[in-house]
């Protein structure tokens, strides 16, 4: 199975201990440790910042209108308490961010918004949760782990020129989902072209293979669309809650982002349907092989049988001496010429009957 073959990756289920307190942090001491990564920004420039104290980030928010804290990793509970005291972060969305099968979803809680998400990773289909915490002049961010499609929003805040530079949180929320969004264009797109060659396949020369790419595919197609279409509530959510964290100038922009979740549902539903109607063009191609393999049997026998009743009557050695009416082909000189014209005979006559018919 090739790497473009793999179905999509579904999320590390944390044990929960039953009888829990609300918000308590359980880990998965097995993945990476936080790293934490900060951009402040404004109309006069930007700053960056590797911090290694989750304790020394709240120092670096003010200096600048906004300031982007993004965390990946989330195996050191912590640091990721540290980092949820700092904002005043409320512990039950601390919870959800280290318990990483969390539905995408949009919370208002009283100094910031929570926003959860389903980031592609890489173009297999494999996604990862994105939890965002959006405030009054900080963006604090999680990943589980490095690497994202963010780089286009990064370089976006580093020239002073565009408009994210003069813009506030909220914008910058939008640029990310917006840009996480996008990054499923990157994974979906290329299963479109899988498809068409698929269909060539299946129309010129079906075979076991095809099908079981087919189902591969679909396998692909039913994961990202358990993404997709929660994905597009996080945006339809961010444009009807009536909240201080989202401003109408920025809802405009959101509206985009929600048309970009829609046309990726959209084409995931697209495709899954394809895949049902190549697997129904692979059953009849089937079907149809196999009535013209039984189609040629068919004549083939039809054939036989009665150049076999021939046979079988000059062959029962009736003895022509005892009675002129056994058999008298026997003693004639051209007897056998006689027979295997007879069957000669009979079989281009079904030749010639079957082509009148169109059967051949």
């Amino acid at each position: 199975m090739t790497a473009a073959s793999v179905p999509p990756a579904r999320p590390r289920r944390i044990p929960r201990k039953p009888g829990a307190a609300p918000g308590t942090l359980n880990v998965d001491h097995h993945a990476p440790k936080p790293s934490i990564h900060i951009m402040a920004f404004g109309p006069e420039g930007s700053e960056e910042h590797d911090v290694t104290q989750a304790t020394a980030v709240a120092g670096y928010v003010g200096r600048l209108p906004v300031t982007w804290i993004n965390v990946d990793g989330l195996g050191d509970a912590g640091v990721i308490q540290a980092l949820g005291d700092a904002f005043g972060i409320h512990r039950l969305a601390l919870e959800d961010v280290v318990h990483t099968d969390q539905r995408p979803k949009v919370e208002e809680f009283e100094n910031h918004l929570l926003v959860i998400a389903r980031m592609p990773r890489g173009t297999a289909g494999a996604t990862e949760q994105f939890s965002m915490f959006v405030g009054s002049n900080y963006v604090l961010t999680f990943q589980e782990t490095a690497g994202d499609s963010f780089d286009p929003v990064r370089e976006r805040i580093r020239s002073a020129r565009t408009r994210i530079a003069g813009s506030g949180t909220d914008y910058l929320a939008y640029a990310l989902i917006d840009a996480l969004i996008d990054g499923y264009f990157g994974v979906v797109e290329p299963i479109g072209e899988r498809l068409d060659r698929l269909e060539e396949s299946v129309l010129e020369r079906p075979a076991q293979a095809t099908v079981e790419e087919i189902q591969n595919v679909k396998s692909l197609l039913n994961g990202l669309r358990r993404v997709a279409l929660p994905n597009r509530e996080v945006t339809r959510a961010l444009l009807r809650e009536d909240t201080e964290f989202v401003s109408p100038r920025s809802r405009t922009y959101l509206r985009d982002a929600n048309d970009h979740a829609t046309q990726i549902v959209e084409m995931v539903e697209s495709y899954r349907e394809l895949c049902s109607d190549l697997m129904g063009v692979y059953l009849s191609s089937l079907s149809n092989k196999m009535n013209e393999i039984m189609k040629v049997l068919t004549i083939i026998a039809t054939v036989f049988i009665p150049l076999s009743f021939v046979a079988g009557i000059y062959g029962m050695n009736f003895n022509s001496e005892l009675s002129p009416w056994n058999m008298p082909e026997l003693s004639w000189y051209l007897g056998y010429p006689f027979a295997v014209g007879l069957m000669l005979a009979i079989a281009v006559g079904f030749f010639i009957y079957f082509r009148r018919k169109e059967w051949l």
